[in-house]
């Protein structure tokens, strides 16, 4: 299939095509993202969706459509949404949006690393608490030993992590919190 060139007037007074701006499906493209961006607004916390300073009609859209519980109310509510989304400028809340996925995927990386080392420490023991005192220099190792003791102990009786498994945890993620504030220091 060949492209057509544009169509030339066939007359001398009449003038050429001129853009007309997107195309249909181009529009439809847009009312989509916005449409799918208003469903990702719904799911956000007030929080963050009171720091991307919407417009009021926006913002109060949104926080209705968590409220609705009818299946067809919630697809019309998302719709509207997405229209009204057309006439914001949907890059900042893009640019939030991304910022805001890279610092829960730093939360995660160290829940995941405060994870890991209490689960070494209660399976290892004493070597595993070894290398954490020379990797965290500050840390009181009497203490994290009696944490340790209390969470092995229970891991033993009850075959998983209790109340001194998480106490433990706690005093692992406060330990690495202290470590990274003074390295950014």
């Amino acid at each position: 299939m060949t492209s057509q060139p544009p169509r030339a007037p066939k007359d001398k007074d009449e003038e050429p095509l001129e853009y007309d701006g997107p195309s249909k499906s181009a529009r439809k493209r847009a009312a989509h993202d916005a449409q799918d961006l208003g469903e990702e607004l719904i799911r956000m916390r007030d929080s963050d969706l009171n720091s991307l300073n919407l417009p009021e009609q926006v913002s109060d859209a949104i926080r209705d459509a968590r409220h609705i519980t009818s299946r067809r109310g919630g697809a019309r509510q998302r719709q509207y949404i997405g229209k009204l989304m057309r006439d914001v400028d949907l890059e900042p809340i893009y640019a939030f949006i991304a910022s805001r996925s890279e610092l829960d995927a730093r939360e995660t990386e160290r829940f995941k690393r405060v994870e890991a080392w209490r689960e070494r420490l209660i399976v290892e023991g004493t070597p595993a608490l070894e290398e954490l005192k020379r990797w965290r220099a500050g840390l009181d190792q009497d203490e994290l030993a009696r944490l340790l003791s209390a969470a092995q102990s229970e891991r033993m009786r009850t075959g998983a992590n209790g109340a001194a498994g998480r106490e433990l945890f706690r005093a692992l993620r406060t330990l690495f919190e202290q470590g990274s504030k003074s390295a950014d220091e």
